[in-house]
């Protein structure tokens, strides 16, 4: 709906969010998390298309879907308790938030084909449009914004 000065409201056939769609979810760290992480961030992506209607093609839902892999999996291994993922998105980008109890901010490694392990930041940030690193009261919060695009 449109609403004009004069008070007349002209209906538009659709009504459009106005705020960002989110959703968040906690994990333990048992096995199966990383897992149930992509599917969490699969059927918010699906969300997204239905109410956003973004145009959301399969290399930026897969791009986004390594994001949360790689920052679940980082939370998983460096920290000693549980960790929350929170999705927040429009039709245009995604920022994905992840927060554990480790307080040590991550290191991004430099470039190295020949290194064993060690190349999830450098991954998300290969894919990601901005990504940063902060302390917070119990911990840290690691948040990735991913651009979404019609491929």
């Amino acid at each position: 709906m449109i609403e004009h000065p004069d008070g007349a409201v002209i209906p538009t056939g659709f009504d459009v969010p106005v705020e960002p769609l989110r959703r968040a979810t906690h994990y333990t760290g048992e096995p199966g998390c990383i897992a149930e992480a992509r599917s969490f961030a699969a059927h918010f992506l699906d969300e997204l298309r239905t109410e956003w209607c973004a145009p959301i093609g399969p290399r930026s839902g897969e791009a986004l879907l390594l994001v949360v892999s790689e920052l679940v999996t980082n939370a998983d291994r460096h920290s000693d308790g549980p960790y929350i993922l929170e999705l927040e998105g429009t039709d245009t980008t995604v920022s994905v938030c992840v927060y554990d109890s480790n307080g040590s901010l991550p290191r991004r490694y430099p470039r190295d084909p020949e290194r064993i392990g060690r190349h999830g930041l450098e991954i998300v940030h290969a894919l990601a449009a901005e990504v940063t690193a902060d302390r917070v009261p119990v911990g840290k919060r690691v948040r990735a914004r991913v651009r979404l695009q019609d491929d």
